[in-house]
């Protein structure tokens, strides 16, 4: 989800851990993840698994980053990286998160 001032908000959701790991290894995002270090002052990452298949809300995805995430490797950090003390997401003109179509497939769209 874009944000203002350059803040970008990604969720995904997948059916098995299996295929989340086989995203994360391969294509754009094993490429642009080693970048992330030098490109943001502010990352964070969580992982959760529910029986839902139910999509979070972004204010729920944003409370479990906050509760069980942790910071990112960065090189030049903002203040509230650290402690995770970053600016809420702004969901103003954004709308609901869509699951796809395929089995396994990223389900929010970055």
């Amino acid at each position: 989800m874009p944000d203002r001032d350059w803040t970008f908000w990604t969720l995904t959701a997948w059916t098995d851990e299996p295929s989340m790991r086989g995203y994360m290894l391969a294509g754009a995002h094993r490429r642009a993840m080693p970048r992330l270090v030098h490109w943001c002052d502010e990352a964070s990452i969580v992982h959760w698994t529910q029986a839902e298949a139910t999509l979070p809300s972004w204010a729920e995805a944003d409370r479990r980053m906050r509760a069980e995430g942790r910071p990112s490797k960065l090189r030049h950090p903002s203040p509230q990286h650290a402690t995770m003390t970053y600016r809420a997401p702004r969901l103003t003109g954004s709308g609901p998160i869509h699951p796809a179509a395929e089995a396994g497939a990223e389900q929010a769209r970055h």
